[in-house]
């Protein structure tokens, strides 16, 4: 069966003043996998998320959510069934684990309903679980990524964008981080979207890539081909 396009950025462009951050860029983001965003400091990786979030102005082209174009603002964007977890893993840290899960389901109006998501998520992120009644900013760095990431699956999204999950992380906590990025796409099936340094950890688990220089997209190919061809070393290294 084909996969459906869910999200697709066409010619898109963003400028901060002078500076073109993004210039023409085309991704796509098909149902059920995992796509990441890889390129030297300012490529313009995150800007892309942030584009696609509503979090800055697109100064041309066009954001396609099913196929349709969509003008993206960010409770709208929630809406339709897109997650942002961005990066320093922004937790609430004077309230509980629970609490930060419920500002995580705010667009759920069902008391049980939220109950049962914050049951699900927690079933998923088990030292979230046994910690529920801790105060977020009491858990470890990678406790509080995992909380992060917990909180972007309250709204049950087709489509999670991450921004560096594994930023300030040490190596063994790094690849628990990757780990359960894998085990939410293979459980509940959600698309994926990653900005990462870490390119040898992500290109382990997602399925292609695109590579950005000086906001455009250098290359876009499946993620074996990109480490095999060299572009990597090439963009990076100059």
């Amino acid at each position: 069966m084909e996969k459906e396009i869910l999200l697709q950025l066409h010619d898109v462009s963003v400028r901060f003043g002078g500076v073109r951050a993004l210039d023409g860029i085309d991704i796509s983001l098909d149902q059920g996998e995992i796509v990441a965003l890889m390129g030297p400091n300012g490529a313009g990786k995150s800007t892309i998320i942030k584009a696609i979030f509503g979090l800055v102005p697109i100064r041309s082209g066009e954001v396609l959510w099913h196929g349709k174009k969509i003008l993206p603002v960010p409770h709208e964007v929630v809406q339709r069934g897109i997650s942002f977890v961005p990066q320093g893993r922004r937790v609430f840290s004077c309230l509980t684990i629970e609490e930060n899960l419920e500002i995580g389901g705010f667009i759920v109006g069902d008391k049980k309903e939220l109950n049962r998501r914050i049951a699900q998520v927690m079933e998923t992120f088990p030292v979230l679980k046994q910690r529920r009644a801790s105060k977020a900013g009491m858990l470890s760095g990678g406790q509080q990524q995992m909380l992060a990431l917990a909180r972007g699956l309250m709204t049950e999204p087709k489509v999670l964008l991450l921004d560096e999950p594994s930023l300030g992380l040490a190596p063994k906590i790094v690849k628990e981080v990757f780990a359960k990025i894998k085990e939410i796409n293979d459980k509940h099936k959600t698309a994926i979207l990653v900005v990462e340094h870490n390119i040898k950890s992500l290109l382990d688990i997602a399925d292609r890539g695109y590579v950005l220089d000086n906001g455009r997209v250098a290359t876009g190919d499946a993620s074996q081909r990109i480490l095999e061809s060299g572009i990597l070393e090439k963009i990076f290294l100059g």
